[in-house]
């Protein structure tokens, strides 16, 4: 029971600003507008940027404070000090094979899979390069003795892929749009369970990688460029077969 716990105080920590700024974001949203389409477009960028940037401030508050490594000690006591588990390594992608299967089986998206493609590169790239920056810059040591801890990579990683599935499908299911965020919260939880970063790293690193991907989604960069928006008979998705992993794709001239 003591795990559990645990486990429901850091998945409070990373989902409860979440859901409760984006509350205030629709509560904002709720003018005179004739169609979900509309109220997306009067998003300003301050009101997609509540979320992540409430989730730096609060991990810059709790950064190298008593509370995150008390929380550290008693998660990893909670565990015994020889835990590891590789599922955080594989938890991070979940958003991504969500987006693709929902596109395989049909689900109306917000943008062509090619567009998708587009804007999940361009946001794991750019947000990956500031964690790194980061990483390189402070050199804060990880709870294992081992340097480079602030911020999480995994964790800018999770939360910009599911981002990135947030913006495809909000206006189709919300719950399905939404869900990765919990594989993303339950990555930095392991991260932490796993001795490699405190609470401030995760909560960093996951404002970074939801902040970067809405800044993608407004700006959409390079709108126009897509070579297969005409094109029928394409299929992409992501495959698993016999221990290996890759994507299948299918182009009919």
């Amino acid at each position: 029971m003591k795990i559990i716990s645990k486990f429901l105080v850091c998945i409070v920590i990373l989902n409860t600003v979440v859901l409760n700024a984006q509350t205030i974001n629709n509560q904002n949203d709720t003018l005179n507008i004739a169609s979900i389409t509309t109220i997306k477009n009067q998003r300003t960028l301050l009101h997609k940027s509540i979320v992540p940037l409430s989730l730096i401030g609060v991990g810059l508050v709790v950064n190298n404070s008593q509370f995150e490594k008390n929380l550290e000690t008693d998660l990893r006591n909670s565990v015994e000090n020889d835990y590891q588990t590789p599922i955080d390594d594989y938890l991070l992608f979940v958003p991504i094979v969500q987006m693709y299967a929902a596109d395989a089986f049909g689900m109306k998206a917000k943008n062509h899979w090619f567009d998708q493609t587009k804007y999940l590169i361009i946001s794991n790239v750019v947000s990956t390069g500031i964690s790194e920056l980061l990483k390189a810059t402070i050199t804060k040591t990880r709870p294992d003795g081992d340097p480079h801890s602030f911020p999480s990579g995994h964790s800018t990683i999770a939360f910009t892929n599911a981002a990135v599935l947030q913006n495809e499908f909000q206006e189709t299911s919300t719950v399905y749009a939404y869900s990765g965020y919990a594989f993303a919260a339950t990555t930095g939880v392991f991260r932490m369970l796993n001795n490699k970063h405190y609470v401030s790293d995760v909560l960093v690193g996951a404002g970074i990688g939801i902040l970067v991907t809405q800044l993608v989604y407004h700006f959409e960069p390079l709108k126009n460029f897509n070579p297969f928006k005409k094109s029928k008979g394409i299929s992409f998705f992501p495959q698993y077969k016999e221990n290996t992993y890759g994507f299948y794709f299918k182009y009919e001239i």
